[in-house]
Order: C-alpha cells, then sequence, then structure tokens
C-alpha cells in the first residue's frame, strides 16, 4: 500500500514578514528574512519531485478546517482573533508569531491538511502519510498562538479523528528540537492519548517540557517528555527511541501513531543545537514503522513542524520519506559523510543519564 502526501502552494504563501530569524527589526535589529520561511519546506517538495520519489506517492489534496473543527482545541476568542488580524494586515499572534493577511485562511488549510491525512490513513487509502503543511501547529494551545504556531494542527486532528472516525487510543511523538508543548497541554488530562516529546532541553518555551510534566488528572502518566543535553547526535536520539519511545508505545497499543515533524534537531539548524543526521531520522522513521506495523496496522501520520536550515531539511525528509514508502531514491546526502565524523555522535555518559531518567516515565503509563 503507498505512501500520502499533502502538499500545497498555499502554504508557502503564510507570511510571516521579514523578521531578523525570531526577532522583529526595529532601529538596532537589521531586517532580514524570518526563520520560518516558505524555503526549507519548498525544497524539501523539490527534492522530492527531483528524486523521482514525488511521482510514487499518493497525493492527498487539503482542504479548509472549519471553524468548528478548530474549535475542538482552540477557544472561540482565539480563532475570531487570529481570523479578524488576518483579514486586515496580520500581526503577531502573541510570542514569535508574525503573520501576514490571509494567513487565517491557510492556517485552516494546513489544519485540514493535517486532518486528510488522518482520513486517508485510518480509511486504509494509504499506509501511512506525510503532509507538509505551513504553518506549523505543535506550540499553539487553546488561546494562544507562539513559536510560529496559529493552530495546533496536529491536536485538531486528533480530535477530529475521534469525532468522525470514533477512533480510541492515538500516540504521539514529537521529534522537533523544541518542546511540543501545544500539543501536551491538548491531552494533559486524557489517558487515550499519550503525548512523548524529545527535544533540546529548556530551549523553547522556556521552563518547559521537563520530565515532571507526566500529565494530570486521568491522564497522569500518559504525558512523557525526553529533554536531552544540547550536542545529542544520532546516537542519542536512536537510544531514546529504543530505550523510552519505542516501550512507551508498545506498552500504550495505539490505534494510530502521529509524528509532530520538526527537522531542526539536524546537525545544522540555526535554531537548535543537536547533531541528527538524515539517517538519524531514517532510523527513528524505521523504528516507527515497526511498532505502527506491529500495533496498529502500520497507520502512520507525520505533520511537519519546524527545521530551518533551508540546505538540509530536504535530505532529512527525503530519508524519512523514502523510509515510509520503501523506495530508495539513490540520491545522497552531501553532509552525511561529513556528520558521521563528527566527535560525540555516539551515545555519551550524561545523555544516556537523560535517557534513563525519561525511561522511568514508561512504567506510569497503565
Amino acid at each position: 500500500m503507498a505512501t500520502g502526501f499533502v502538499c500545497h502552494e498555499l502554504y508557502m504563501w503564510h507570511n510571516t514578514w521579514n523578521w531578523a530569524q525570531v526577532f522583529a527589526p526595529s532601529l538596532t535589529i537589521q531586517p532580514g528574512e524570518h526563520a520560518e520561511n516558505p524555503e526549507t519546506k519548498r525544497r524539501f517538495r523539490n527534492l522530492l519531485e527531483v528524486s523521482g520519489l514525488l511521482d510514487q506517492l499518493v497525493a492527498i489534496k487539503p482542504r479548509y478546517a472549519t471553524e468548528d473543527e478548530l474549535a475542538r482545541f482552540h477557544t472561540r476568542e482565539h480563532i475570531a482573533r487570529i481570523k479578524a488580524m488576518s483579514a486586515e494586515n496580520g500581526g503577531d499572534a502573541s510570542v514569535l508569531t508574525p503573520f501576514g493577511k490571509g494567513s487565517f485562511e491557510i492556517a485552516q488549510l494546513s489544519a485540514g491538511g493535517t486532518m486528510e491525512a488522518f482520513d486517508a490513513v485510518i480509511t486504509g487509502k494509504v499506509k501511512n502519510a506525510y503532509a507538509l503543511v505551513r504553518p506549523p501547529g505543535h506550540h499553539a494551545t487553546a488561546n494562544v498562538g507562539m513559536g510560529f504556531c496559529l493552530f495546533g494542527n496536529v491536536a485538531v486532528a486528533v480530535m477530529h479523528a475521534r469525532a468522525a472516525h470514533k477512533l480510541g487510543r492515538i500516540a504521539t511523538v514529537d521529534w522537533d528540537v523544541h518542546h511540543g508543548n501545544g500539543t501536551q497541554s491538548a491531552f494533559y488530562s486524557d489517558p487515550t492519548t499519550l503525548t512523548i516529546s524529545l527535544h533540546q532541553d529548556n530551549l523553547f518555551p522556556a521552563d518547559s517540557g521537563g520530565t515532571e510534566e507526566n500529565g494530570e488528572g486521568a491522564g497522569r502518566g500518559y504525558n512523557l517528555n525526553i529533554p536531552l543535553p544540547p550536542g545529542c547526535g544520532d546516537g542519542a536520539y536512536v537510544a531514546a527511541f529504543e530505550r523510552v519511545v519505542i516501550p512507551a508505545l508498545y506498552r500504550f497499543k495505539p490505534e494510530l501513531i502521529v509524528v509532530p515533524s520538526g527537522f531542526d534537531a539536524s546537525g545544522v539548524d540555526p535554531l537548535g543545537r543537536m547533531m541528527v543526521s538524515s539517517e538519524g531520522y531514517r532510523s527513528m522513521t524505521k523504528l516507527l514503522l515497526k511498532a505502527a506495523d506491529d500495533l496498529c496496522g502500520g497507520r502512520l501520520v507525520m505533520s511537519h513542524e519546524g527545521g530551518y536550515s533551508p540546505m538540509y531539511v530536504p535530505y532529512c525528509g527525503l530519508a524519512v520519506m523514502e523510509e515510509m514508502s520503501g523506495i530508495r531514491t539513490g540520491v545522497e546526502d552531501p553532509w552525511g559523510p561529513h556528520m558521521a565524523r563528527w566527535g560525540q555522535q555516539s551515545l555519551q555518559p550524561h545523555q544516556e543519564q537523560a535517557i534513563s531518567e525519561a525511561a522511568k516515565l514508561v512504567n506510569n503509563i497503565k
């Protein structure tokens, strides 16, 4: 069965203005290009085409999420505020999240694209799917847009899967270098949703994503954070998957696995300090595919989040898509040989200690 792929040109038209990476321009900060710009996503899609893989994927057409669908997670006030600002000339959603005219509708299409990927996998149209959507979503909370995110694409799609398909247990595995605080907040007291986030310790949001954040009420034990020290490479990430993520999935037994997929843990990303290579992402994908085959009929969805190296995101994305589709294109990662020789790519003792602390949380899943 084939792999589905969601993409749309309008995703590239979401306007994040001429900020200097993550800072608004001023008399002391020269205007430049916002870190969350179209280039990484467009080049990801373009490498899929150049490699020949795009032709072998099943195109999934996105749709606009309705305001009622967004309201399953977000407050009506938040939706109305973003809509009103977008109808004028945009603004800042609140924290490092500039957007322009029309971004409300593009964000609806982003959430709807993730929902369509869910639908295609759940109904058996495809075995697995990748939604290359923009703007991203995993930092948005019910009433606040932040970290470049307007609406919680994955959170909205999970709630859609419950409403439209009566799906039960769903697991999210967020490998973006920043903590998936928005997705965590959506399901913090929900024992039917396992939320896992691997991220650089205390990077963004500040003071968010510690191991002590383990869920509350009925959801106690169903939120797992794996805060990793800066400098982790393939060895640490694969170890975290083998010792925490995969055991947690087998203990939880989800009916669907979804990955908020950021490639900003890569070794050349400007907004992270990790060293993951495309082969590291390939290895993590392989482990998830095996778990999905064993636990939920192979049902795996990825929804794009961060990743800010225009040169390298495409190669990380291609490696993931090759694993998901089972098709090798023969395209070589030009950074691969260099990253493989970097010092401390293998698991280090202090990294192993952090992973061991997170592994203790697996036993809290009932």
